[in-house]
């Protein structure tokens, strides 16, 4: 279980009135699917980068399965996160963008390249997989990162408004991928405005107000 207690995070700024303190509580179970949503700039990022270990926070509890993740740095946190950029790495073909998931070293056997192929081929990029990222569409890149992130098979995911620019074939298709990933116990925190995505995804839903975590109504 992923488990934020009086997680309390400042930015520094000349104008204190800028941003507010924010201060995030929540859990979120296995196989569960928690939504945020909230206006630009509420901080829904700040949570997410407080999670992966992007940013500091000044005091709280942060951690998986009652361990403290507060003193980890973000390659040792048992997450994956997609952002809303695709964070890509441009000089790299697809094949091996997606294979970092499996595999940092890139020392990728027999099964871990069928793995990819079948990857590309279930989110419709069957044939591309020596292009580089430039020569995608946005779409296309969007749906690497998403994959990459799926194959690395982390208890927690965390997903940054990841269907945007997606028409609705590959949404769909991306849909079912996250839930069979739910099916298998991941946790899922979903960053969306896209009410539509959290209908398809979600069990519960909560909104960032003042720098804290509302929650709603069960979906």
């Amino acid at each position: 279980m992923l488990e934020c207690r009086d997680l309390q995070f400042h930015y520094d700024r000349a104008d204190p009135g800028e941003t507010p303190d924010f201060d995030f509580t929540l859990r979120l179970a296995p196989g569960e699917c928690l939504a945020v949503q909230g206006p630009s700039g509420c901080g829904k990022s700040t949570l997410l980068n407080l999670i992966a270990g992007f940013l500091e926070p000044a005091s709280g509890w942060l951690g998986w399965a009652g361990r403290s993740w507060r003193d980890l740095p973000p390659w040792e946190r048992a997450l994956t996160t997609v952002f809303q950029e695709d964070n890509l790495f441009a000089h790299l073909p697809v094949w091996i963008n997606v294979g970092l998931g499996l595999a940092p070293d890139l020392r990728l056997d027999a099964a871990a390249h069928r793995r990819i192929r079948d990857g590309l081929a279930r989110v419709g990029l069957e044939g591309l997989q020596d292009r580089l990222p430039a020569a995608l569409s946005g779409g296309q890149r969007q749906r690497v990162a998403l994959l990459r992130a799926l194959l690395r098979e982390r208890p927690l995911l965390l997903l940054d408004e990841p269907f945007s620019g997606l028409d609705a074939d590959n949404r769909h298709q991306l849909w079912e991928l996250v839930r069979e990933q739910r099916r298998r116990g991941v946790a899922v925190l979903l960053v969306s405005h896209d009410n539509e995505d959290i209908r398809a995804l979600a069990d519960r839903r909560c909104a960032l107000q003042g720098g804290r975590l509302v929650e709603s109504a069960a979906i």
